[in-house]
Order: structure tokens, then sequence, then C-alpha cells
């Protein structure tokens, strides 16, 4: 190679690719933030806690470089063998990511559970760190500034961006610091690819999502969904998804089918509103509610709920 050459191929920016994760309490925005950087819906989202039940992927592409989201449960104190294996995914996946996105709501103060999670950032000592400080626009300027001093007495962050994900504020701040921090690396994913969760499984987690909204006290922790069959019907240009939503006691069953089968028509009209555009057809959703006896803490039956 000529000096002009190697000269040339020195001064171009190097690609960069890998993987990273947001981490923090329950209902910081971890999902919302993933979605907003990824330009797509690819991790349902909700105010209920433990929202988040798998490691989903979503591929984000820039110019020089291809950032690759992994959102996970929430860091929480286990109360059931779902709550350990949850924990566990997620100390799986902090152990291989590049990147630690430590998330923290601007509107709250910071409390034990922060403070937890940051102490189990220690545990990952090859994953570079950077604190998010979510929900901008619901805050003063002047809480914003207070919690970014407190959230900097934490660790030695290689940054700390506050951003909001409903309002786009900053967001691409944030994905350029993200990139940057991930190492010289070719693409992981085609050029088109947003996410690599199947379209089954993404259909079930659009109906867990609608399933969860409403829903009071422990109920959300105990729905599960899986798909019997999706069928395509060419001749009516119509997709038929079967899907079966499992709770762990007969009294859910009653309360998510709702009197007159009035709140599981509710729950079906809104996961049809959501799975369609994916599906890009008419969509016929037929959704059985199952009861699987205190599946949470049998090993048995989460297998089989795919954990």
């Amino acid at each position: 190679m000529s000096a002009a050459a190697a000269s040339g191929a020195e001064g171009r920016t190097p690609f960069r690719a890998g993987f990273a994760s947001f981490v923090g309490r329950p209902n910081v925005g971890k999902s919302t933030l993933t979605n907003a950087l990824v330009g797509e819906k690819v991790a349902i989202t909700s105010p209920k806690p433990q929202t988040t039940r798998h490691a989903i992927r979503g591929v984000v592409h820039t110019a020089g470089g291809q950032l690759v989201l992994v959102d996970t449960p929430g860091i929480h104190r286990p109360r059931t063998l779902l709550g350990e294996r949850l924990n566990s995914l997620v100390t799986a996946t902090l152990g291989d990511v590049d990147v630690i996105g430590f998330c923290v709501p601007a509107d709250e103060k910071l409390g034990p559970g922060d403070r937890y999670i940051n102490a189990q950032l220690d545990a990952f000592p090859r994953a570079r760190k950077v604190a998010i400080v979510t929900k901008l626009d619901t805050t003063s300027r002047a809480a914003v500034g207070e919690q970014l001093v407190a959230v900097e007495a934490l660790r030695d962050w290689e940054a700390i961006v506050p951003v909001s994900a409903t309002s786009a504020i900053q967001l691409d701040t944030l994905l350029r610091v993200l990139v940057e921090l991930l190492p010289e690396s070719p693409p992981l994913y085609p050029q088109d690819a947003v996410t690599d969760e199947t379209l089954e499984t993404r259909i079930a987690e659009l109906v867990r999502e609608a399933a969860l909204e409403g829903v009071t006290d422990e109920l959300p922790h105990s729905l599960a969904v899986t798909i019997d069959d999706i069928v395509e019907r060419d001749d009516r240009d119509l997709v038929e998804i079967y899907a079966n939503l499992w709770v762990e006691r007969d009294s859910q069953k009653g309360i998510v089918i709702g009197r007159g089968g009035a709140r599981l028509r509710d729950l079906g009209a809104r996961a049809r509103a959501q799975i369609e555009p994916l599906v890009g057809r008419q969509v016929h959703l037929a959704v059985q509610v199952k009861v699987a006896k205190e599946w949470q803490r049998d090993a048995k039956q989460l297998g089989r709920l795919g954990f």
C-alpha cells in the first residue's frame, strides 16, 4: 500500500458495532427508550412492573455504526422462580454487552433501588457505563439539575445524558455517545434488520401488552401468552392467530374475561390494532384464557411457557 493510501485508510472514521443494555428500576422508561432509538416498537411497554420478560434485541443503524440494544427485565429482588430466572437473564446479558446505560427518572429522587442497581454494575467491569436521566420533559430544569448532580456522585461515568424518549429530546446525543463507546467492528446484523425477535414472539408480546392494560394487584405478574398457530389465508388477505392467555388461578380467569366477555373483547381489539401493522394484513385473533396453577413457581410450567 502506498503512503497516500495508508494515510487515507488511517484517516477514515472506523465503523463501530456492538451491544448495549439499559438497566434501572421498573418503569424508568427502558423499553420506551429502546423503541425510540430503534424507531419502531420492538419491546412492549406498560406502567406495570416487570413488563419485559425476555432479552429483546433492537438494532439501530447509523452512518458510522450499528448499535444493538438488548432490552431486559428490570433488576429486582425476586419473590418467585420466574423472578429468579429473569434476574439470571439480566446477569447473563450484562456480562456480554459493551455498554450499560443506567436509567434513572428525572422526576424521582434516587432511592435504595437505584443505589442497589448501581452497586450491581460493579460485577460487569467489561462494560462501559453511561448514566441516562429519563423523562426530561416531565420535570423542571431545577429538578433535572439536582438529579444530574446526584447521579454524577454515584460513580465515574463515561457520560451522563438527560433524555426524553417520548419527546425525542437528546436521543441523537445519546445515540452518538453509545456508538462511540462500541468496539470497532463490521455490522452484526443486515442493514434492514430492526430486531431478531420472531413474528410469533412479537405477536405474543403484543397480546400480553393488551392484557396488562387495566389490570391491578398481582395479576400482571400472572399473565403469560403463547401462540398455538398463525395461519395465512391468501384467498381472504387475512391472518388467523390463535393465542393462549395463561393465568394462575380460576378467579384471575374471570377477571381477564370480564362480565359477558367484555374485557376479553376489548383486549382482542387493542391487540389487533398493534398486530395488523406488524403483519401488514387484516387479523382474526382468537384468544383462549387458560389456567396454569402457580406457574411462576413451577419449573416445568415455566419451561412450557418459554422461561
